[in-house]
């Protein structure tokens, strides 16, 4: 028998569960995606309650972001220290408390505060899932993994504006949250009885009963179980979460932290602010949040493609590439005309490609990091980053309150991928070294 279990996750064939604990973070990402989303497909109809404007409706929009930012740097942190699993559950039960209690509220400040929960677990639960796929993966099916894995937020935007569209005719915008937290609820028992710790983690950590855990696991895996833990070198016993910030590590977490805060606010511009601008053009909420829905039906159709063409392409190379689309597609969507169709067919190009580029990130991310910092490398890239993702909404909501034009908004906006494009060029890594340098 193989005394490393690691080992033989990255080189033997994926077995049925492995597959399905994929899934299950796919759910989650889902989760994650209509979570993020609610709040825009809420906004048209919060303004009116509360009749905010539009650069108080961007404050509004950009509350559960800087909750993400918080919830991927601390609580992304407490999977490398805890483990993925109870994470990914304490996650859960803040994104439950957070959608729910908004629907309580008469109040836009402790609307907001709510929001701001909700944004801590999605920031935790980003960090956590990055990390549990890629260590339930195979070396060699990894970057596919994490393309399903990442194809869950645009999937949960498609299936939950489909829901959420239909509601609004109905129901005012709170069905989007209660919507919101049943969905939550239901994934809280399959994650606790289906999802294992990660063994990766279980090797390393090292808590009481660690042989006996490791080889529950291995056999529901369907993999033989280990006779004896495998050997640690000191050094990598005593290696910590600080690590990110060490000579080795330093320069790849700038630039992929660099490369998310800049595309994210490119991402962002299109994910909150589509809605509010449809009604501004006419349209009705429950239209605003079609279109909005084909941004999450080309991002997933690109999250697909990319984990496909990964089995042709360097990664590196493609994200590249997928920025410079992101960019150019952006600038086209800010060209429109007053018409749904045109609309949603140019919010679905550009959501397939900016949405292609996240998952290059994160592809990228589960690969420049070693096991011991994964989370907390996935955590500070997305919870840094994501200080993009709270700007976006608000310099957009200012321009649009200075009344700039949509033209030049989306021009200004989609800046955000042709810079992340400058800060991942400068990336270079080995693959499975842990050693960086910038060219």
């Amino acid at each position: 028998m193989s005394n490393d279990p690691r080992a033989t996750l990255d080189t033997a064939a994926m077995t049925r569960l492995q597959y399905v604990i994929v899934a299950l973070t796919v759910a989650l990402n889902a989760l994650d995606g209509f979570d993020v989303m609610a709040i825009s497909f809420a906004s048209p109809g919060i303004a009116v309650e509360w009749k905010t404007t539009m650069a108080g409706l961007g404050l509004i929009l950009s509350m559960e972001l800087w909750g993400m930012c918080l919830g991927s740097v601390f609580l992304g942190g407490m999977a490398d220290l805890i483990g993925r699993r109870p994470t990914i559950l304490g996650c859960l039960l803040l994104m439950t408390a957070g959608m729910f209690m908004v629907t309580t509220t008469s109040d836009l400040v402790v609307l907001s505060s709510w929001r701001l929960v909700t944004g801590l677990g999605i920031g935790g639960m980003l960090a956590a899932i990055n990390a549990q796929a890629a260590e339930f993966s195979s070396t060699k099916s990894r970057p596919m993994m994490i393309a399903l894995m990442t194809a869950g937020y645009p999937i949960g935007g498609v299936v939950g504006g489909l829901a959420v569209t239909q509601m609004l005719k109905v129901f005012d915008w709170r069905s989007v949250f209660y919507f919101g937290c049943g969905m939550t609820m239901l994934l809280i028992p399959l994650v606790y009885f289906i999802m294992p710790e990660s063994v990766h983690w279980l090797v390393r950590k090292r808590p009481a009963g660690v042989l006996e855990r490791i080889n529950a696991t291995m056999t529901r895996l369907g993999h033989a179980a280990i006779s004896a833990l495998p050997d640690l070198k000191d050094e990598v016993q005593r290696k910590a979460w600080i690590d990110i910030f060490s000579k080795t590590m330093l320069a790849t977490t700038l630039i992929v932290t660099a490369a998310y805060f800049f595309h994210i606010i490119t991402f962002y511009y299109i994910l909150k602010w589509v809605p509010k601008l449809v009604v501004n053009m006419g349209f009705s909420p429950s239209a605003a949040g079609g279109v909005l829905t084909w941004a999450s039906v080309g991002g997933a159709a690109g999250c697909l493609t990319f984990g496909y063409l990964t089995r042709y392409f360097d990664l590196k190379k493609l994200t590249l590439f997928l920025f410079v689309c992101s960019w150019l597609t952006t600038i086209l969507f800010g060209q429109t005309t007053n018409d749904l169709t045109v609309l949603s067919a140019l919010v679905a190009i550009a959501g397939y490609f900016i949405n292609s580029g996240i998952v290059g990130l994160y592809s990228l991310i589960a690969q420049v990091f070693p096991t011991h910092v994964r989370a907390s490398g996935t955590g500070f890239a997305i919870g840094v980053g994501r200080g993009g993702s709270v700007l976006s909404p608000i310099v957009a909501g200012l321009f649009l309150q200075g009344g700039m034009e949509l033209p030049l908004l989306s021009t200004i906006m989609g800046t955000g991928s042709l810079l992340a494009f400058a800060a991942l060029a400068m990336l270079k890594w080995t693959p499975g070294t842990g050693q960086r340098a910038m060219n």
